[in-house]
């Protein structure tokens, strides 16, 4: 049976002080995206061989110029150091500066803004797979600033999804299904349900992605996934949409915009749990964000950086929980900073973002343990979930044949969800 896996740390990981997800570890890197150039919204998924490039951007909120460096590490189907060395998997250098950078002009907050194109002209990857990328500030020093997982694909196998309602009743209006087939071109599968292995990913979730799924039946090359009602999904329900991309205009939802010497303020409406809400379907960022600045041109060194202040009107708390917000800017993660503190006058939450300029989506989430950050939490509890509820998914297929060192990736796909 295949498993659901939460991310944690690997020993490996726990040892150098950064863990194989995607994270950020200091407070002063902000607005971190990881993408195919030029397409803002995309997975970093690239092919092998290809002439695309992936590029990582952030922001550095010191403001004064810092040596970065990046490693790469290959790793396995299930984000743990793979068996191969170094030299099996790159040619040319292991490490890097980053050498592209400016400095922010006319903004309240003075930051760095960095970029690096992968693969750099010093170096290529050679094999596919799960790859983790490490920035780190001083080279000398190694301390880790941020990690961001991406995907190196052999096109080897074309996957063909489907998505339905769960058969089963607890889950049919709140749960969406996965079946899929995937045709394997070039390869001698001797036992595939052995061989190969599939991750399904929604909307750049990896904690609660589906890994390790074998075949259910092979007919030659071609493999059927149709596991009914067990590789199923949460289907939760459509973001909430911030909007601040200008701060001389309001956007629905924001209340007022306040401007001191030193920053912006921007005051949301106050909201309510959606559990036993109806759901609306429109169209959202499946999670994700993009950085742009309406009042000016240059989006990445002219956007301000503001204050966001949210509050969530529950009544009274919710026992044995914190609330947190919650999306892509986050890495899907509760940090302290985006915990939520209970109002006795105002019965609700309330909570603070600071975001660049841009177009966010974003979700409250709860989390058990207060004392315990860095944790994803459950996003069902405060959102609740409507199966026609439009979601972005991923199908990974790796293949390690007997004896190999590596799993290889064979396979990708990314598609939506929607429902007549």
């Amino acid at each position: 049976m295949w498993k659901i896996i939460l991310t944690s740390a690997t020993l490996w990981g726990q040892t150098n002080d950064f863990r194989f997800r995607n994270e950020v570890y200091v407070d002063y890197i902000k607005s971190v995206k990881f993408h195919l150039d030029g397409l803002f919204l995309t997975q970093p998924i690239i092919d092998l061989g290809s002439n695309a490039q992936l590029m990582l951007s952030f922001d550095d909120l010191t403001g004064d110029n810092k040596n970065f460096t990046y490693r790469i590490i290959h790793c396995n189907r299930n984000w743990e150091p793979s068996e191969i060395s170094e030299m099996e998997y790159l040619d040319g250098f292991s490490e890097e500066r980053i050498t592209d950078y400016n400095f922010s002009f006319k903004t309240l907050t003075n930051y760095v803004h960095y970029e690096v194109l992968l693969p750099h002209p010093t170096f290529s990857w050679t094999k596919s797979g799960n790859y983790l990328l490490v920035v780190y500030e001083d080279e000398y020093e190694k301390i880790p600033v941020l990690t961001r997982r991406f995907m190196v694909v052999e096109p080897r196998a074309k996957i063909f999804p489907q998505i339905t309602r769960p058969a089963q009743a607890s889950r049919t209006r709140t749960h969406q299904e996965i079946d899929f087939e995937v045709l394997v071109e070039g390869l001698n599968l001797r036992i595939p349900r052995q061989e190969v292995r599939a991750t399904i990913v929604q909307n750049g979730k990896w904690d609660q992605s589906i890994n390790d799924i074998p075949p259910l039946f092979d007919r030659q090359n071609r493999l059927i996934f149709d596991y009914q009602n067990q590789i199923t999904f949460p289907a939760g329900k459509e973001f909430r949409p911030l909007d601040i991309r200008s701060v001389r205009f309001r956007s629905n939802r924001i209340e007022r915009i306040d401007e001191f010497i030193d920053r912006y303020e921007v005051i949301m409406i106050p909201e309510s749990e959606r559990t036993d809400q109806v759901a609306f379907n429109y169209k959202d960022l499946n999670g994700n964000f993009i950085i742009e600045n309406a009042d000016r041109g240059d989006h990445d060194l002219s956007g301000n950086y503001l204050d966001v202040f949210l509050a969530l009107q529950t009544g009274n708390p919710i026992p044995n929980q914190s609330v947190c917000l919650v999306g892509g800017f986050s890495d899907w993660l509760c940090y302290e900073e985006n915990l939520m503190e209970y109002n006795d006058n105002f019965r609700g939450y309330v909570g603070r973002m600071y975001l660049k300029q841009g177009y966010y989506d974003y979700a409250f989430g709860v989390i058990e343990n207060p004392n315990k950050i860095d944790v994803y939490p459950d996003l069902s509890t405060i959102e609740g979930d409507w199966y026609e509820t439009n979601n972005e998914y991923t199908i990974f297929i790796y293949y390690r044949p007997f004896g190999a060192r590596y799993d290889r990736l064979i396979g990708a796909v990314t598609f939506s969800s929607s429902f007549p």
